[in-house]
């Protein structure tokens, strides 16, 4: 209660400005860091976001905050802004006269100089300042305070003590009180203790026995989380080894740690972190590729390090994202841990920079700027002179190639730490299974649970559950059903805004697009032939879980998926839960495939392997492949072992076979052979340009006309090296109802396709109502 206006107490937010001295950039990130980046990627300037929009394309908040701040500029200043692009004009005239007005990224009128380097250098500030500091005008973050009473004098003498209380015992009993818990405490804890009126604490403070301050209070939602002791651990011969290379290498040095599931990475992670951090007074970044993951690398970060740790990721609230960027950037912390945008971390003196899982596709921004974290680690840790580690038990072929060719070093880890062993893995072939079941178009309960758990799974699930074992139970494939379908006509459940069917939910029970996310009500009739037998088809996490349940109903069953862990704290309490063993049967989809470390954990079961597997990527399989062998890494972390078992239709694919072996390196050079012919990534470089619009025609004309200007352009320019594909529909042609053509770029020389792909973002003239993007280097091209 704020017992001063009688009213409830909160903790009130005030301004406080930035520390001096002030610099336009986090840390150590300045200009230099920036361009760099920008250089090695070679990349084209990424479609102008909002910074860069005309004041008429803004939104209205936007466009007043604008104007307000131009009516306080001095006239001089504004008579200046205005006369610019007239003495622009004489400059071109000066040049030869004027150019063609062309239109840019998103239509705008624009020539090859409007894309200019303080304009790219923003749209890079907004991913690497908090939110907090972006908004219009010059920002004042306000930062979290409560009232806090402390004595203002002190009174010794018990005589003085009773003439001065004589009248007001009240206020005595809340200054004696405030004298017992140490002379000072927050308002509110006194009012728990002893309740008092407002008037007895204004007159306290009015007499000037005690006095309000206003204390800065921390929002770090980890505080509350109990901090575990440090466990502690003799690393083996490799880790050691490891370490020992990591600790002597030069400052810019890139390092490809390649250990099998449990061999303990993080622990090398560690060790690294207490040279660089506790020995060296240096600092450190840690990426991890999913927000689940930082509960759990935060507390073994914290068991060790203990408050030196602060947590930058999107699901944190604005105000605890910025007093965690404030408290790096005064040095008060000296180890981020977040996802990918934790690399623009204000720290200065950088030591080391890890990118755990470096693999994960979640690396890559997928929209402007186009940034992959990997890359950003390595051009920052070139420039302040730090370590970078990539680890993963699958690395990227990008990463390999470069391990291989000498541009990286290469560590390995080959065995599991400690007693534990790589789980046995086999395959269960659907085919056969589907064989044993008589079709049937309404099966019944135990041939529906069949069709989704095969026997096998189902006994083994049913002897974990004897002996309190826990299982882990993976569907990439979140929802009740995949779609649903007319049995009389064969239509199609889709979404008016995507050309994606309706994946159907039960809880609550609607058809949603997971593109735009649009929703409507389940159908009890066929829109098109207006008959009433309707089938859901294809399996998701909400029908596997319902499955589950009745089949096993003693079981403790929790599921993992977008839908459940939408809240703030939900990744944590689910996992909490699983530690705690009160879970039986962990379902989700992949973000439970990877990082997490249960001993407890002895069965893995993939429900349906070949999600995915066969999608139109060059990519599919190396991710299928990826996910695979991390989840098996998910069991046998333990003495008592562990097993997976694979349900698949496609046994003898390369991506299951090696995956059933644990064999990285025969999956390598099987995938890489197909990557040959025809050339993709990382036999040459890629950069996907993605040509959207409103009209399906008017689109697939413009993309024609993008895919002709490139062709002219190389031939009169007389470009060497690099190959133009296309143009085509991209596989999901329509989403948030734009119509989407690409037209893919390669070549083997990462320079020409640079400067191709900047050419054509500065120079290409776009119609209004279209866009055009350049990804360069493309983690997927759907």
């Amino acid at each position: 209660m704020d017992l001063l206006s009688g009213r409830p107490e909160r903790d009130k937010p005030t301004p406080e400005r930035l520390p001096a001295p002030v610099s336009r950039f986090p840390g150590e990130l300045d200009a230099s860091f920036l361009s760099d980046a920008a250089d090695r990627r070679r990349a084209s300037p990424p479609a102008v976001p909002r910074v860069q929009l005309p004041l008429a394309r803004r939104s209205r908040g936007e466009r007043r905050a604008r104007l307000s701040r131009a009516r306080a500029l001095p006239q001089q200043a504004r008579d200046r802004h205005r006369d610019r692009p007239c003495r622009a004009a004489r400059r071109r005239e000066v040049q030869g006269g004027h150019r063609r007005a062309r239109r840019c990224a998103i239509g705008r009128p624009a020539d090859a100089r409007a894309l200019s380097v303080d304009r790219r250098l923003g749209i890079a500030l907004r991913c690497a300042l908090p939110a907090a500091l972006t908004g219009a005008g010059v920002p004042v973050p306000a930062r979290k305070t409560r009232r806090v009473l402390q004595i203002g004098h002190e009174l010794p003498s018990l005589l003085r003590r009773d003439r001065i209380f004589a009248r007001a015992p009240q206020q005595r009993a809340l200054y004696e009180l405030l004298e017992a818990v140490g002379g000072c405490a927050t308002i509110e804890h006194l009012h728990e203790q002893l309740p008092f009126s407002p008037s007895v604490l204004r007159g306290l403070v009015a007499r000037g026995l005690a006095e309000i301050v206003e204390e800065t209070v921390s929002r770090d939602p980890f505080l509350s989380r109990e901090r575990r002791a440090a466990v502690a651990h003799v690393p083996t011969d490799p880790q050691r080894r490891a370490v020992h290379r990591l600790a002597l290498a030069e400052p810019g040095h890139v390092a490809l740690l390649h250990g099998v599931t449990g061999s303990g990475k993080t622990l090398v992670y560690i060790e690294l972190l207490r040279r660089v951090v506790l020995d060296e007074g240096k600092s450190a970044i840690v990426l991890v590729p999913e927000i689940a993951l930082t509960p759990q690398t935060v507390d073994r970060f914290r068991a060790v390090f203990g408050d030196q740790v602060a947590v930058l990721h999107s699901a944190l609230s604005d105000g605890e994202r910025y007093d965690a960027w404030l408290a790096l950037r005064k040095g008060e912390k000296r180890i981020a841990v977040g996802a990918r945008s934790a690399i623009f971390a204000p720290l200065r003196n950088l030591g080391a920079i890890v990118v755990d899982e470096e693999h994960e596709s979640s690396y890559k921004q997928g929209e402007a700027p186009r940034y992959h974290a990997r890359e950003v680690a390595i051009v920052r840790a070139r420039t302040e002179g730090a370590v970078v580690v990539l680890g993963s038990a699958t690395p990227s072929l990008e990463s390999w190639t470069n391990a291989r060719s000498g541009k990286y070093e290469l560590l390995t880890l080959p065995e599991r730490a400690g007693v534990a062993q790589l789980p046995k893995v086999a395959v269960v072939d659907l085919r056969a299974e589907r064989a044993k079941t008589p079709p049937s178009e309404t099966p019944d309960a135990d041939a529906a649970f069949a069709m989704a758990v095969s026997p096998p799974l189902a006994h083994a699930l049913r002897q974990r559950l004897e002996r309190s074992e826990q299982s882990i139970l993976l569907l990439n494939r979140r929802g009740y059903a995949a779609f649903v379908q007319c049995n009389t006509c064969g239509d199609v459940a889709t979404c008016p805004n995507c050309s994606i069917s309706l994946t159907y939910h039960r809880t609550p029970e609607r058809l949603v697009c997971h593109y735009c996310q649009h929703a409507e009500p389940l159908r009890s009739t066929c829109p098109r032939c207006g008959g009433a037998r309707l089938r859901q088809r294809g399996l998701g996490t909400q029908q596997v879980e319902r499955m589950l349940a009745e089949r096993f109903p003693n079981a403790r069953i929790a599921r993992m998926d977008v839908d459940t862990t939408s809240g703030k704290w939900a990744h944590t309490e689910i996992l909490d839960r699983v530690a705690a063993g009160e879970v039986d049967i962990l379902l989700g989809t992949q973000m439970i495939a990877k990082g997490l470390d249960f001993p407890n954990v002895t069965l893995v079961g993939v429900i349906d392997a070949d999600v995915g597997i066969n999608l139109p990527d060059f990519r599919a399989s190396e991710r299928c492949f990826q996910l695979l062998s991390q989840v098996a890494g998910r069991a046998g972390r333990g003495p008592k072992g562990g097993e997976v078992l694979i349900q698949t239709r496609a046994p003898t694919h390369h991506a299951v076979r090696c995956a059933v072996t644990h064999d990285y390196r025969a999956f390598v050079d099987e995938e890489l052979k197909g990557r040959a012919h025809p050339p993709y990534p990382p036999t040459l470089r890629l950069a996907n340009v993605v040509v959207s619009g409103t009209q399906e025609e008017g689109t697939a004309r413009l993309a024609t006309k993008t895919a002709a200007w490139l062709h002219r352009l190389i031939t009169k320019g007389g470009i060497t090296g690099v190959t133009v594909i296309g143009p085509a529909p991209c596989p999901v042609e329509r989403v948030k109802q734009r119509w989407r053509w690409h037209v893919l770029i390669k070549s083997e020389r990462a320079g020409e396709l640079g400067r191709v792909a900047r050419y054509l973002v500065e120079r290409f003239s776009v119609d209004a109502g279209y866009r055009l993007t350049v990804d360069r280097d493309p983690v997927a091209l759907l």
